[in-house]
């Protein structure tokens, strides 16, 4: 009897809480790595309702560790009274150790930025999707705008003959 192949899901198999789609226009992503939040109860309730944007976020590597900065969770109305929200806080993301030290080397040595692209949920944990990105000149977004025309009038033509 044959093993059947086992199909590799993409990175973010549950559902989808935020994209960061101006990632993908400003940088080239290269290497894709998957990290757990540190969050607080009130940023759990927000993520299930939607609430968080991740356009102006990044993440910084300090002491060992990582860090999303610029993420903005935004409080539900109903939030507790006894606790004070913050938008914007710092959160720790939950990476393994080599895993940490492979991206310092790379931000350190070759002058990559750690931008997180996604976020989602997985086995009911919220998880963010991190690229290993280098930043684009200007002609080269318009080159890939150009290329990216190209290609869907070539599928227009060879659609409609």
């Amino acid at each position: 009897m044959a093993k059947s192949k086992s199909k590799k899901k993409p990175a973010n198999t549950g559902s989808t809480i935020a994209l960061n789609k101006k990632a993908r226009h400003d940088y080239t992503l290269e290497d894709r790595l998957q990290a757990g939040l540190v969050l607080e109860g009130w940023e759990v309730k927000s993520l299930r309702a939607g609430k968080v944007q991740l356009v102006d976020s990044y993440i910084l590597l300090k002491g060992g560790e990582a860090f999303l900065l610029g993420a903005l969770i935004s409080p539900l109305p109903t939030a507790s009274t006894h606790i004070q929200p913050d938008a914007t806080r710092t959160r720790k993301l939950l990476l393994h150790r080599d895993e940490i030290d492979k991206l310092i080397g790379a931000v350190d040595r070759k002058g990559y930025s750690l931008i997180p692209t996604a976020m989602f949920w997985s086995k009911g944990r919220a998880k963010l999707e991190i690229a290993l990105a280098k930043g684009k000149k200007e002609h080269d977004k318009r080159a890939t705008l150009k290329d990216r025309d190209w290609q869907r009038d070539k599928q227009r033509i060879l659609k409609h003959g």
